[in-house]
């Protein structure tokens, strides 16, 4: 899934009892913690290029922080322990692991696979690439209706 769609599933999802900004930051986090930060250092070095990069050119941290940012485990283990500092803020935190859940169908072992409980298994599943239009537009369905629920829900 792209970055901003899992953006606003968080923030759709988890947002709504408090600390909404947060809820869009957790719901992309996985995305930023690797890629967002391969991009803001080729944005300051000048070195950005648009659309999907070779893997090859790759750094090799990314691969590291992807699988960390993009696993159960660590998602889990972070959100206990906030949970246990700060439970509204915690709640706008399950953005993170619903970004996972939305990552592991939509994304194939060609391309970042998401391994869901890295450190322990690599395991990956082989998924359909969310820029498909039969995933791209049920996608973008979904995310106007949360928010069309959300709006009346409110009145």
């Amino acid at each position: 899934m792209d970055t901003f769609s899992h953006a606003l599933w968080g923030r759709g999802l988890f947002g709504y009892r408090g600390f909404p900004g947060w809820a869009l930051f957790w719901g992309a986090a996985p995305d930023l913690f690797s890629f967002g930060i391969l991009f803001f250092i080729r944005m300051v070095t000048f070195e950005f290029s648009v659309g999907k990069p070779p893997i090859e050119t790759i750094p090799w941290w990314v691969f590291i922080n992807y699988d960390i940012s993009h696993s159960f485990i660590s998602a889990f283990i972070v959100i206990a322990m906030v949970w246990r500092l700060n439970k509204p803020f915690a709640f706008a935190m399950l953005g993170w692991p619903f970004h996972i859940c939305l990552d592991f169908p939509f994304h194939s072992k060609e391309f970042f696979p998401s391994k869901l409980l890295w450190p322990l298994t690599d395991f990956s599943f082989d998924g359909i690439p969310w820029n498909r239009p039969e995933i791209w537009f049920p996608n973008l369905a979904g995310i106007g209706l949360l928010f069309a629920w959300r709006y009346f829900q409110k009145k």
